[in-house]
């Protein structure tokens, strides 16, 4: 196997390899661009047009989308997936995933699309080499098409195990094309959101152009305890991808695919701030109209107002400014494109 593709075994030991670029037998490229970062470039005769980035990590502590990169790329390294897209591999937060940690300093997931220019430390810096290497994968050519998949596990448990964050911009339809791609995928549900986020997949949606997802699947654990978190129809599904063997239907269908909007989100203001659920709810519990679900300084409440309305993300840990949860209700997907 060729040495890049053991890019999680360099990450984690903290380690730049000698050789930046080795091809495979079959002529696909392997190109070490930082830490943590690779690009794979197919032959010129097999391109077909897909620029895909595929990034994990970015919570150090979320090792079942890690060890999935991994396998994705040793299998390329191996000349066993013979690549028809471009594709760029990209572990988020190399330190953290060294200490187990989810993060340093501040939430790596929080400082993009211009918030890191507001902070410093080194996630700031980190979310600004990620734009950096995104941008420029993505580049300006025309005509090819720009997915991203930003994958995660959460940090409690949900009632919904494999769900996607869709994210938003002005005057753009989501696709429905899309959701039936996770759906085969095995994603049960996804989120559409209804603002601009501060989120990877954020930034790669509204400022890159991009198709772009973040993927929750499953429970964050440490590496080599991820057993019980099934991810073979999302690997199978993005073998496909990789080499070109994804079959479109003639009419995408959503059949048993969850859509839900969102209705509010919950800001903590203050070290007041006091989010009224149990500490091990699981995302995706819904809460009955009428309930207390926080309250904050100057006598600020939020109560559930809305039929149907689930609760996912809760941490009454962030820091003051940022989401402490989000509210949603169902989505019938009328404004999907």
């Amino acid at each position: 196997m060729l040495a890049l593709g053991k890019l999680l075994e360099l990450t984690l030991a903290g380690h730049e390899p000698s050789a930046k670029i080795q091809l495979t037998p079959d002529g696909t490229r392997l190109r070490w661009l930082d830490e943590g970062a690779l690009e794979v470039t197919p032959p010129a005769a097999r391109d077909n047009g897909l620029d895909l980035l595929l990034s994990a990590g970015v919570h150090g502590n979320e090792t079942a989308p890690i060890e999935l990169l991994d396998r994705l790329l040793r299998g390329i390294a191996r000349n066993e997936l013979h690549p028809a897209a471009r594709i760029l591999f990209l572990f988020g937060n190399p330190e953290a995933m060294r200490r187990g940690e989810r993060y340093i300093e501040q939430d790596l997931n929080r400082l993009f699309s211009g918030r890191h220019e507001q902070s410093s430390g080194f996630e700031a810096i980190r979310a600004c080499d990620l734009e950096h290497l995104a941008a420029t994968f993505f580049g300006k050519q025309t005509g090819r098409t720009r997915l991203h998949y930003d994958l995660h596990t959460a940090i409690r448990g949900s009632k919904i195990e494999q769900f996607a964050l869709y994210p938003w911009q002005e005057g753009r339809a989501h696709s429905r094309r899309e959701l039936e791609r996770l759906r085969a995928a095995g994603i049960e549900a996804v989120l559409l959101q209804n603002k601009s986020s501060i989120t990877f997949s954020a930034y790669t949606y509204a400022q890159l152009g991009a198709e772009a997802f973040t993927l929750e699947l499953g429970k964050a654990r440490a590496f080599g305890q991820n057993e019980l978190v099934n991810l073979d129809l999302l690997e199978n599904a993005l073998h496909a991808l990789i080499e070109g063997r994804e079959v479109i239907s003639g009419e995408p269908t959503l059949d048993g695919l969850q859509l839900f909007a969102v209705s509010r989100e919950v800001i903590k203001h203050s070290d007041s701030f006091q989010l009224h659920l149990p500490a091990d709810i699981e995302n995706f519990t819904e809460l009955e109209p009428g309930y207390l679900l926080a309250e904050d300084i100057a006598d600020s409440r939020w109560m559930v107002e809305e039929k149907g309305a689930r609760i996912i993300f809760p941490n009454p840990k962030v820091k003051n400014g940022l989401r402490a949860a989000i509210l949603i209700v169902p989505d019938d997907g009328a404004g999907l494109a």
